[in-house]
């Protein structure tokens, strides 16, 4: 059975993933295959499939779900002043520092998908994607090896052309913590905004809140929706006090949701009694890096550690981008600002966001944002129409440097029948300085 599915799998892919990945030898595209990636509409396990769309009752298996924490993944301490990268994420952050992903924090993207499927249970079609984007966005997506930085910026190998500075990347990828508005947005649940306090690091205060909002024995999905007014409070609090508040179309709209929709996900514990996870404030804390009592927390930077006794998400659960998209529409439509792409106009309580229909000349409206598809094709074919002036002066050959991930959005978008989007006016984010300003201008 797993040799019919890993041949159905590769047969889906091979035709895309070969063009998409031209610098991959064939033994880490082989890799690759192996962790799948979202397939075409004809492929049986596609995300828009019906076996994935429709979710089987959860079981538990001790065994297959085990997370092991020890020997090659007991947990070993970043050396930060040694060079070792740890950033906002503090899911990647623990995945380093227990020997899923490299140690030094700088991590091939066929590692980076197979850890997350294999510690986590994150499905193949969300960790192909979220691997892909960062690649291309955060790293070097025409290195020999592609892949990016999970903290600081980084080198990540060589490059299509020759050495840093050549005839590939034209400069030193920035990695996550340097991939504002691209990746890394404001409103994050434990970390400030960027041109407030900084990115990387948690703050204390805004864990705690947090930890106040997360139900105990509860099951994982009814702890993610008792967090909205938590996410709320956090989206309000970057309007009232920070006057550069900037909300993308990717990195606001449908990553900063991750902030309250992952842990549920992927860090709570599975089990006979709860199949489908429950987050305990305990380990909450530790894959934080946060230790203490309540009212009195202290953080270690860098120090997210997978809890001993963890078991991920069970085989045929796995959390992949359509499960993604309802968590974000489940908070998205009891505070319809979490769908506008928008930001402060350079004083705080200026929020302000963009008529989707102005953006997209006409193709998308906010009435119909939420309804079907249509919120995963409108930031998926924006990403396709906008990164290219997003990375100028990044690489050399942007249309070989995009093509990993203008291929991945294609596969993702077949079959959801989306409207054509020809063209993005992007003139209406200059009104707003914190997208001028991450853009250096």
């Amino acid at each position: 059975m797993k040799l019919l599915i890993l041949t159905i799998v590769s047969a889906c892919l091979l035709t895309s993933q070969v063009s998409a990945f031209p610098h991959l030898s064939p033994q880490a595209l082989r890799d690759l295959l192996k962790r799948g990636g979202p397939g075409a509409k004809s492929c049986p396990f596609g995300h828009d499939s019906t076996q994935q769309k429709e979710k089987r009752a959860v079981g538990f298996d001790p065994v297959a779900q085990h997370v092991s924490t020890t020997g090659q993944h007991a947990f070993v301490p970043p050396n930060i002043a040694g060079g070792d990268k740890r950033g906002p994420c503090p899911g990647l952050n623990a995945l380093a520092n227990h020997g899923y992903l490299p140690h030094n924090g700088i991590a091939p993207m066929t590692t980076i998908i197979q850890a997350v499927t294999d510690a986590y249970g994150m499905a193949l079609d969300l960790a192909t994607f979220l691997a892909v984007y960062g690649t291309v966005f955060d790293g070097d997506s025409l290195s020999l090896t592609p892949g990016y930085s999970i903290g600081g910026p980084a080198y990540v190998g060589p490059s299509v052309g020759g050495a840093l500075g050549g005839l590939g990347i034209l400069r030193t990828p920035s990695g996550l913590s340097g991939s504002h508005n691209n990746y890394e947005a404001d409103t994050s649940a434990t970390r400030g905004d960027f041109y407030v306090v900084g990115n990387d690091l948690l703050e204390v205060e805004f864990f705690q809140q947090y930890y106040d909002a997360l139900l105990e024995n509860t099951p994982a999905p009814q702890q993610y929706s008792a967090l909205f007014r938590f996410r709320q409070g956090r989206f309000n609090h970057s309007i009232s006090t920070n006057p550069y508040f900037f909300f993308p179309q990717f990195a606001g709209v449908l990553v900063a949701p991750a902030g309250y929709a992952f842990p549920p996900a992927f860090m709570s514990n599975k089990s006979a009694e709860y199949p489908s996870g429950y987050l305990s404030k305990e380990n909450l804390k530790s894959f934080f890096a946060v230790s203490g009592q309540s009212g009195a927390f202290t953080y270690q930077a860098g120090y997210e550690r997978i809890p001993d006794n963890f078991y991920k998400r069970a085989i045929g659960d796995e959390y992949g981008i359509v499960n993604f998209i309802l968590d974000v529409l489940q908070f998205a439509n009891q505070d319809q600002r979490l769908l506008s792409v928008g930001g402060n106009t350079g004083t705080t309580n200026s929020f302000t966001g963009i008529d989707p229909a102005a953006l997209t000349n006409g193709v998308f409206n906010g009435a119909t944002l939420a309804d079907g598809n249509n919120l995963q094709c409108f930031i998926f074919q924006l990403i396709q129409a906008e990164a290219p002036g997003l990375l100028t002066g990044v690489y050399s050959d942007l249309t070989k440097a995009l093509q990993p991930l203008m291929d991945n959005i294609d596969t993702n978008l077949q079959g959801l029948g989306c409207p054509q989007l020809m063209e993005v006016d992007e003139s209406l984010y200059e009104k707003y300085p914190g997208y001028m300003k991450a853009k250096g201008v």
